[in-house]
């Protein structure tokens, strides 16, 4: 069963810690996410990937940060996948 979450507890050193696809700190490249294309903001419609780069430079952003996938998507992160 592959776990996918916007707002998943991690257990981190006896601290449980919320990974938040609206916080910067928790994107890094190479981690598996799932992003909504500006194209598909009103469907909702979620494209799953690997982010290639971090485009958004403030430490966190409400609607998500933004991110460029490997296949060359862009878009802002809703679920973190683990």
């Amino acid at each position: 069963m592959k776990l996918c979450s916007a707002r998943k507890l991690e257990w981190f050193g006896g601290y449980n810690i919320i990974m938040d696809g609206k916080k910067r700190l928790n994107i890094t490249q190479g981690l598996k996410v799932k992003i909504v294309l500006k194209q598909d903001q009103k469907s909702g419609k979620l494209t799953e990937g690997v982010v290639k780069d971090i485009l958004t430079n403030s430490p966190s952003h409400p609607h998500g940060i933004k991110v460029r996938l490997d296949s060359g998507d862009v878009g802002r992160v809703k679920e973190i996948c683990r």
